[in-house]
């Protein structure tokens, strides 16, 4: 210990203002906010370093795992979760037969997903989960209506199989207000669904660690939500159930213990594990507010699945590197349990190698990574626990400003939830479609020989009719636009094929020229590079013979007003004439013909469509 001591003598403690001083200097003149600290989509700023006097002020840091108001996780001796996985109950007996296959591959939580017309009888429900030792595991249940009939043949079940009501656990996913929120309207009206709810609950008392409301907070997330806007208005949600259950007579305890809820986990790694925690912080305050009892009551259930907005139909393999990272924050945050998408589930339904993968990423972090040892492993961090804190104040912000206005369901009613989304999901569009927002594979560094020919239609729950009580959240991915591009390129009758024209400046030719083939790849254009020419004609005639139909001159800026004007004189009866730049001479290369330019600058998305529309590619219309 001496001699540690003697050694960290030797590094005299620097002050917050020395290091600001040094970053100004190396700034030179530059300024400070506008280069280094970062504005976060949700809404506050983020400092480029945080040092130990950043987190003194903040009160949440002064709690032990376990202890009110739960932000450092909600047990006290390891972090576990329960990693789950879906089957759709299309034939009971194949239904079971799945489940009990993952059941020895790793899976500890099942949820069954039934359609409409799934009869909920005591026998169907015991051939379903026949020979599942229901006492190890997270049951949850998604029924589509018929909630109640569900809970009554299942209480059967288990009585029958003599399994104590405390062992059961899980959840019997209704939702109303989301349903409401997605659909437009409900098949009954809000007053009917909430009195549902409560004979619901009546019903289902006797278990304590089964609940029957989940709020989907996903259903923000995945209609391009900022993570802020997912959890204060999930937390509204939440508030709207807790205020119709206590007056309706529920006890607060019992009613807080009835609610769930699920996030949508996206890529933003650290602000992800410091939105869990936030969550956790603030639900605790609010149930405690209606005058809960029990610690246990105060925990939030949280369910975490990975984010679909930010997934891919086109080089879906990355969409392993998405979900490994995004299961990372919310095991790291804190989750109860976890599904993790597979990575092909963007084209339809997955596959048995896709499904294996996605639960194989969740053993990885328990059995290899140990993720499931440490409790709240990120605590301490002065960048997270600041991002706990910014999460937690304008997250809370927003639901206490919801609850000036009436409440989620005033607040849906009013178009007010819809438009805040929506204002936050024209900026991330535009992002996406300037290529500043990157969705690897898709709007940057796309596979150019990828060919997907087979007709994607959008399973989204919203009801077609238009006749609708508020207008429905609309639910998409960030990449849908440019798969529509690239969709229709690929049903074409031809590829179109872009000539990159590399003369001049070696490094300035080189550049523009990788500039360009990513560019175009993005719609499925075929690419035909060439290591430069060193004339004009010598050129021209290999665009010629490559029979392309855009040739995209690469070239340096001093150099475009040289060779621009010959080369679109003799090829602009031939060939689209693209300049690869914003040179100072474009005007002079307009009045030559020249009527396209491509920078960084360019906005990706409307560009190509452009071109597809030059070269008479229609527009898919399979994604909705």
């Amino acid at each position: 210990m001496s001699e540690n001591k003697k050694m960290f003598d030797q590094f005299p403690p620097i002050s917050t203002g020395e290091w600001m001083e040094k970053v100004k200097a190396d700034l030179k003149g530059a300024d400070f906010d506008k280069r280094l600290v970062w504005k976060s989509r949700e809404g506050f700023n983020v400092m480029p370093f945080y040092r130990a006097e950043d987190i003194v002020s903040l009160p949440h840091t002064d709690f032990l795992p376990g202890e009110f108001p739960f932000v450092r996780g909600n047990g006290k001796v390891n972090n576990e979760w329960y990693i789950r996985q879906d089957i759709e109950v299309v034939d009971i007996k194949e239904a079971n037969d799945k489940a009990l296959d993952i059941l020895g591959r790793g899976i500890n939580s099942i949820g069954f997903r039934f359609g409409k017309d799934f009869e909920y009888s005591e026998q169907n429900l015991s051939k379903l989960l026949d020979a599942i030792f229901i006492g190890s595991i997270e049951l949850n249940f998604f029924p589509e209506g018929g909630a109640l009939e569900l809970l009554t043949s299942l209480k059967m079940v288990f009585k029958k199989r003599g399994i104590k009501s405390s062992d059961v656990k899980g959840t019997i996913e209704t939702d109303p207000l989301g349903r409401y929120m997605v659909n437009g309207k409900l098949c009954v009206s809000l007053e009917e669904g909430f009195a549902y709810l409560k004979n619901l609950a009546d019903e289902a008392i006797e278990y304590e660690n089964f609940r029957i409301i989940r709020v989907n907070g996903a259903n923000f997330s995945n209609a391009g939500s900022t993570i802020v806007q997912e959890l204060g208005m999930s937390l509204s949600m939440g508030n709207e159930y807790m205020a119709h259950f206590t007056d309706a007579g529920i006890e607060p305890d019992y009613a807080a213990r009835s609610i769930g809820f699920t996030f949508g986990i996206g890529s933003n790694y650290f602000m992800e594990i410091a939105r869990l925690r936030a969550a956790r912080l603030l639900w605790s305050v609010i149930v405690k507010k209606y005058g809960v009892q029990s610690d246990d009551s105060m925990k939030m259930d949280i369910h975490s699945i990975t984010s679909e907005w930010n997934k891919t139909l086109y080089d879906p393999y990355v969409n392993m590197l998405r979900t490994q990272t995004e299961a990372m924050s919310a095991a790291l945050g804190g989750t109860d349990s976890l599904t993790v998408s597979a990575f092909d589930s963007s084209s339809g339904k997955p596959g048995s190698f896709s499904e294996r993968i996605a639960r194989n990423q969740q053993l990885l972090l328990k059995e290899e990574a140990h993720f499931d040892k440490i409790v709240d492993p990120s605590a301490g961090s002065y960048y997270i626990e600041n991002l706990t804190a910014g999460i937690a104040e304008h997250a809370w912000n927003l639901f206490t400003g919801i609850e000036e206005k009436g409440g989620f369901v005033s607040a849906l009613k009013s178009g007010y939830i819809q438009d805040s989304i929506s204002r936050a999901t024209a900026l991330r569009d535009i992002e996406i479609s300037k290529g500043r927002e990157r969705l690897l594979g898709t709007n940057v560094f796309p596979n150019p020989d990828e060919r997907v020919l087979t007709n994607l239609v959008s399973e989204r729950p919203q009801d077609e009719s238009g006749d609708y009580e508020v207008k429905p959240l609309r639910l998409y991915r960030g990449a849908e636009m440019f798969e529509e591009l690239r969709l229709a390129t690929d049903r074409s009758e031809k590829q179109p094929k872009v000539f990159l024209f590399a003369i001049g400046d070696l490094t300035m030719r080189k550049a523009r020229a990788r500039f360009s083939s990513g560019f175009f790849s993005v719609a499925g254009y075929e690419v035909i590079d060439s290591n430069g020419f060193e004339t004009v004609i010598s050129g021209i005639e290999e665009a010629e013979k490559s029979q392309a139909e855009i040739v995209v001159i690469c070239s340096s800026d001093d150099e475009y007003a040289r060779y621009g004007p010959e080369i679109c004189k003799r090829l602009k009866e031939k060939a689209i004439i693209v300049v690869a730049g914003s040179p100072a001479s474009e005007s002079t290369l307009r009045e030559a013909g020249i009527e396209h330019f491509i920078s960084l600058r360019s906005n990706i998305l409307d560009t190509l469509r452009h071109f597809n529309k030059l070269l008479g590619i229609n527009q898919a219309n399979d994604i909705s």
